[in-house]
């Protein structure tokens, strides 16, 4: 277990709550997840809208189990596991990916929340949880990049309420109290830069102001020692199989070979009842597909994880 990252980043994460890091993934890599993101119609196909307070749509794809493309297999690499691991004081195990898209001019904003807001209510314990973006797009403040509040990780989790745009977030009089004592920054970065997030760290995103996309995917670990204690729509403690980071392009490289033809292969889960049905399901068969489409209110909380960003 070797971190990617080196002693003054490791400690920005811990001491802020996130840190960017830089072409994180090389040109060739870059370039590769770009193309799938593009091309694959397994994600056209299965992207679904979430609406903001104004009506504007971001798009989302979301799934528990990473498979052997080129998406899977970025969330094994040992680059983004081992660094995981070392944040996170020891062995992880892949929580959940998703891809979320603004699309110019169009793409919503989300409100403020933290990821252990909604995963506590999953039976996760502890928050010995964390988030990886890869930006596939360049992220600016015109095209809605990420904002956190350097620190909030500090402030232990918040109570996340329904609001009146409709999306579930923190209650927004503690945040502008938050704001008076921490840094609001805007993570803008180039494609094949990441962030990595503690799931305790406050953030949002504005709108797409701009005529520019801006694609991420996000990759999501919970330490193996914080293993749910309920059954949930998300996976319990799986051993993870670390790849060689030059797999990454060699599953870039195949996807090209194929003729962008089959990139991936999710199962689309598209109910409650599906959903409780696939919790036994082997988790390297496929990728699974997770769309909750009309979650109940009692269930909103929980759910409203694939409403983020």
């Amino acid at each position: 277990m070797a971190t990617y990252l080196n002693k003054d980043q490791t400690k920005d994460f811990h001491e802020n709550g996130y840190v960017i890091v830089k072409n994180f993934f090389n040109e060739d890599e870059t370039y590769l997840l770009q193309n799938a993101s593009k091309k694959d119609p397994a994600i056209r196909d299965h992207l679904y809208e979430r609406k903001d307070s104004e009506g504007l749509i971001t798009k989302m794809m979301a799934w528990n189990h990473p498979d052997d493309s080129i998406y899977g297999v970025t969330a094994r690499s040992e680059k983004i596991v081992d660094t995981m691991e070392d944040l996170l004081g020891g062995e992880v195990y892949h929580y959940h990916s998703k891809i979320t898209a603004k699309e110019p001019y169009e793409g919503g904003a989300w409100e403020w929340h933290q990821d252990y807001g909604y995963w506590y209510n999953n039976g996760c314990l502890f928050p010995f949880m964390a988030t990886v973006m890869i930006a596939l797009d360049k992220c600016t403040k015109e095209n809605g990049c990420l904002q956190v509040l350097s620190g909030s990780n500090k402030l232990g989790r918040v109570d996340h309420a329904l609001l009146e745009s409709g999306q579930v977030g923190v209650d927004l009089k503690r945040v502008e109290e938050a704001k008076k004592h921490l840094k609001l920054v805007y993570c803008e970065m180039d494609p094949g830069d990441v962030l990595f997030f503690h799931c305790n760290t406050l953030h949002r995103s504005d709108k797409n102001n701009s005529p520019n996309r801006r694609w991420t995917l996000l990759c999501c670990y919970n330490a193996a020692r914080n293993n749910p204690f309920i059954d949930h729509h998300h996976p319990k403690y799986t051993p993870l199989k670390k790849l060689p980071n030059n797999q990454i392009i060699k599953a870039g490289k195949k996807f090209l070979d194929v003729g962008c033809g089959n990139g991936m292969i999710p199962r689309l889960i598209s109910s409650l009842t599906e959903i409780k049905y696939s919790w036994g399901i082997d988790p390297f068969l496929d990728l699974s597909l997770i769309h909750i489409s009309e979650p109940t209110r009692q269930e909103a909380i929980s759910y409203a994880v694939f409403c983020l960003k």
